[in-house]
């Protein structure tokens, strides 16, 4: 059976019994059907000590696919079943993957949240509440300047875009107000997909209803003709903006195959955003289970990297251990490979596509917390392929475990539970930080590029040294960077696949993000709204008559 097979024929129990079993009361629980709901968290409950919190990574992405999700949720199901405490927190599906070519991020197998149709389609609509709330910003902006400017906002320096939640690139640059003088203002405008906005940042980072406000009314939208800068409290709509989210903002429940209580909220790219589901979803698995896990988007280059640098800070709590998930197939891809020969024995390209995990785990290990590594087993793997492995993470003190989470779920799974246990009772002491976030925009962005990628340098265009001494000049650099890097290489180039080195990163822009907390470098040829490929995976997916999904996946 395929993934979506396998969730469909899986048992699953009211939300109530999983609300209840994962000690939720009954007015924090606010059922959306039978299967699916929002926890409360404007309820006046005290806040409770946190457990243990697992972050799960991996390699850099590759075709050859490294089931980071799978693992993710195969983990916390062997957690669950062994303590009787765990809890998974997730990102939100986009429909942009989902209708084009990565796909949902609801695990596979028996490694799956469930019911993986609703949360891939539309879920609770919190996509579409960010979306709605955005667009609503949008034309806020463009009404002032219709109607009087009292403002005196130069149209040209707005740099709040609309957002829509689907790969659409013919949305990326286009002219708005055209039609006459009662149709607007005509200006140069463009889209960004919903996942990769400032507004999908602030509610992944927001610690409560009023912060949530607070970094709405924070948000840079323009400045004025005489250079000075605009923000929504200027507006006076960030009451309005906030209420359009009241109900986005609290985290989703939900269940794995396993019936172990997963939450399931907010979905920021890694390649462009911050990569990692709410605060507030991980505080709360926190605050409710003895183990949280939890993972963050594409290699450890970008979502671990960010989910230690903007929201651990936020979150006020250190992950106890971090499982790189790896597999041989994608490591001989990493070893040039081709995609056809993966599933033929080839010792040689696993060796030097090794490179790609040596980086990434001694990455991890230099922010001092406890690492493993997690061999995400195929059946084409072979005994001699997964020894040579093992032995070569082995060589970095670091203990590498088979794991069998699609075909086994948590049964496939426990060994790694337990070395996670393990790795969870050690005390290293403090997270060494990767910089100071007082440091200056280009040091904290060259120490990215050098520690974590292996870069020499960076190379700055005219348009980023202008954005950097703006910030500098308004007090706006004390804030961490969040790299917007192609996902598939240590480099801004995608073809340079393995672990390169001594290459020098571009960085094209900086976008300002107040509201969020930190600045964008965008580097290479990356884009904030993708698009869909030849083949888009819409084109598989169907509907009966009974209401029955086929080709999600």
């Amino acid at each position: 059976m395929n993934d979506i097979e396998i969730s469909q024929k899986a048992e699953m129990l009211p939300i109530q019994s999983i609300a209840q079993k994962a000690g939720f009361t009954e007015g924090e629980v606010e059922p959306y059907g039978h299967y699916k709901a929002k926890i409360n968290i404007f309820s006046e409950k005290e806040k409770g000590s946190m457990g243990k919190l697992i972050l799960v990574t991996s390699i850099n992405p590759t075709p050859a696919g490294e089931g980071k999700s799978t693992v993710t949720v195969g983990l916390g199901d062997a957690l669950n079943e062994i303590t009787n405490s765990a809890m998974v927190a997730l990102r939100e599906p986009s429909q942009g993957p989902v209708m084009g070519m990565k796909g949902g991020a609801t695990g596979g197998g028996y490694s799956q949240v469930i019911p993986m149709d609703d949360i891939n389609l539309h879920f609770t609509g919190d996509m579409h509440a960010l979306t709605a709330a955005n667009n609503t910003l949008a034309a806020l902006i463009d009404n002032h300047i219709q109607q009087g400017n009292d403002l005196n906002i130069d149209p040209r320096s707005i740099v709040w875009r609309r957002c829509l939640d689907i790969n659409d690139r013919s949305l990326r640059n286009i002219v708005i107000g055209l039609g006459g003088r009662f149709s607007g203002v005509p200006r140069e405008d463009a889209f960004d997909i919903t996942v990769a906005s400032e507004l999908m940042a602030i509610l992944c980072l927001s610690k409560d209803l009023s912060d949530l406000k607070d970094r709405i009314n924070r948000i840079l939208i323009a400045n004025t003709y005489d250079g000075k800068p605009v923000f929504v409290k200027d507006l006076h709509v960030g009451g309005a903006i906030t209420a359009l989210l009241k109900d986005a903002i609290k985290p989703n429940l939900v269940q794995t195959i396993g019936h172990t209580p997963a939450l399931i909220h907010g979905g920021p790219f890694a390649n462009i955003a911050h990569g990692c589901n709410s605060v507030l979803a991980t505080r709360t698995a926190l605050e409710h289970a003895d183990y949280a896990i939890t993972e963050a988007g594409f290699g450890a280059d970008l979502g671990a990297e960010k989910f230690l640098d903007i929201k651990t800070p936020v979150l006020g709590k250190t992950p106890d251990a971090i499982v790189i998930v790896a597999t041989i197939r994608a490591l001989k891809y990493n070893g040039g490979a081709n995609l056809a020969d993966l599933q033929t024995e080839d010792l040689t390209a696993l060796e030097r596509g090794f490179v790609n995990l040596k980086r990434h785990v001694k990455n991890m290990m230099s922010y001092n917390i406890p690492v493993t590594v997690s061999i995400n087993h195929f059946v084409s793997d072979t005994d001699a392929e997964v020894s040579k492995l093992a032995e070569m993470v082995k060589a970095l003190g670091v203990n590498a475990i088979v794991t069998d989470a699609w075909a086994k779920g948590g049964e496939g799974s426990k060994e790694l539970a337990n070395e996670v246990i393990r790795l969870t009772n050690q005390d290293l002491g403090d997270m060494h930080k990767l910089y100071d976030v007082n440091d200056s925009i280009k040091n904290k962005i060259e120490t990215v590029v050098k520690n974590i990628y292996g870069g020499s340098g960076v190379e700055f265009s005219s348009a980023a040294l202008k954005k950097i001494k703006e910030c500098e000049e308004n007090g706006w650099d004390k804030m961490p960077v969040c790299m917007a890097k192609t996902q598939y290489s240590f480099s801004d180039d995608p073809k340079k696949l393995g672990a390169p080195s001594d290459f020098v990163i571009q960085v094209s822009d900086i976008n300002i993000r107040l509201g969020a907390g930190f600045l964008v470098a965008l580097t290479g040829k990356i884009l904030t709204m993708p698009g869909l490929p030849k083949h888009p995976a819409a084109l598989d997916i169907d509907i009966n008559s009974k209401g029955e999904i086929t080709g999600l996946f």
